[in-house]
């Protein structure tokens, strides 16, 4: 069998009072596996349009998409699985958190503002994702990151 071609992502990194908007990556209750909001690219939409898309159905909030940041890579090395990541950089233009607000998808069901200090603590993928936002740093490059489960 032909391996499949990879899954495109967008997600969004959004700073606001200096705290990183995350979401759970996983639908089960129990995952504790948090990352930055957004989802998969449909064709025919431009990535930044897809990415505001997301990150509303996922949180109620409209953001401007703005500058790239982090390109990261996602792999299963036993099922094959591979998705590309885009992380741009993004504003809140409107709404606020609700934990009334229903994902459509139902995949997102907690979300959350965190510190810098509070990611230490936490799971959060990818790797490089706490060293992006809170730095100036123009762009970054994780390549073929081992995927991880919700626990």
């Amino acid at each position: 069998m032909p391996p499949s071609l990879p899954r495109i992502s967008a997600r969004a990194v959004i700073l606001r009072d200096n705290r990183l908007l995350l979401v759970n990556a996983y639908a089960a209750a129990d995952s504790t596996l948090w990352c930055a909001p957004g989802g998969g690219v449909e064709t025919g939409r431009s990535i930044p349009d897809n990415l505001a898309r997301e990150v509303y159905e996922e949180t109620g909030l409209r953001v401007s998409v703005g500058p790239p940041c982090l390109i990261n890579e996602f792999h299963d090395p036993q099922s094959g699985f591979h998705q590309i990541d885009l992380f741009f950089r993004c504003k809140v233009t409107e709404g606020v958190l609700d934990d009334a607000w229903q994902d459509p998808e139902k995949t997102v069901d907690r979300r959350r503002w965190v510190t810098k200090d509070d990611m230490r603590s936490l799971r959060v993928k990818p790797d490089s994702l706490a060293d992006i936002a809170w730095r100036d740093r123009a762009f970054g490059y994780d390549p073929l990151e081992v995927m991880v489960g919700p626990k």
